[in-house]
């Protein structure tokens, strides 16, 4: 395998499948059988989902609603959907932890950075939820530090797009692709692939990211067999 251990970036709006809201059944058992192919394989899988398939504190927020709790309320319902990735994979025999940045000990661990490398070593899904704990950071800056902290190989962040392209390829049909593209290009060019605080921490911290459509089944291991799928954003 070209990647070790790696930090599966999903949205949470990537679960929706076709639905206006909430968790797609069938969505979530496809991405289930794309992690355990990869597992079976020996890669070692930590996995950080949003929420915006339940609620978004920035939408609450403007609605009137207090950031801070809105935000509380996002990072809640990452757990949900942290709780969904888990049954289904340890539906198909995958070991797997949920840890939170929040406390919620009935339901999941504490994130303990020693514990979570322990787990992923013994072949372990380690799911992050919670986001970073914090009100104003997003489930994308959650990826980028976690997946410092666990020293992982490389960030994917699973889309609904197959790649970072010149402007958004639904809207405009002539946007071309980039198959490899630098942290200052991105930035140069205002391409979005993550949240700036985000990106410049896997900048500053020479932290890959390869942005591929999650939604075609077997594109995750031919990225972490090294295929050319997607887009790499690196150094």
């Amino acid at each position: 395998m070209h990647y070790k251990r790696i930090l599966l970036k999903l949205s949470g709006e990537a679960l929706m499948g076709e639905k206006q809201y909430g968790i797609d059944a069938k969505r979530l058992d496809e991405y289930a059988e794309e992690i355990k192919s990869v597992i079976d394989k020996g890669v070692e899988v930590a996995i950080v989902i949003g929420g915006g398939n339940i609620f978004r504190g920035l939408a609450g927020a403007s609605q009137g609603m207090d950031r801070v709790q809105g935000d509380h309320m996002g990072m809640l319902a990452t757990v949900i959907n942290g709780l969904a990735l888990q049954s289904a994979l340890e539906l198909r025999g995958v070991q797997t932890r949920l840890q939170s940045a929040i406390k919620i000990n009935e339901v999941a661990e504490p994130f303990i950075r020693r514990r979570a490398i322990r787990h992923l070593e013994k072949g372990r899904v380690v799911i992050f939820g919670g986001g970073t704990g914090n009100p104003y950071f997003t489930t994308d800056s959650a990826a980028v530090l976690r997946a410092i902290e666990i020293k992982a190989d490389v960030i994917l962040k699973g889309t609904r797009v197959d790649g970072i392209y010149t402007s958004d390829p639904e809207k405009d049909k002539t946007a071309t692709k980039f198959d490899s593209i630098s942290f200052n290009e991105v930035l140069s060019k205002g391409l979005k692939v993550m949240d700036t605080t985000a990106f410049t921490l896997s900048q500053e911290n020479e932290l890959p990211i390869v942005v591929f459509d999650m939604n075609t089944r077997g594109n995750l291991m031919k990225i972490v067999s090294g295929e050319n799928i997607g887009t790499v954003v690196n150094v």
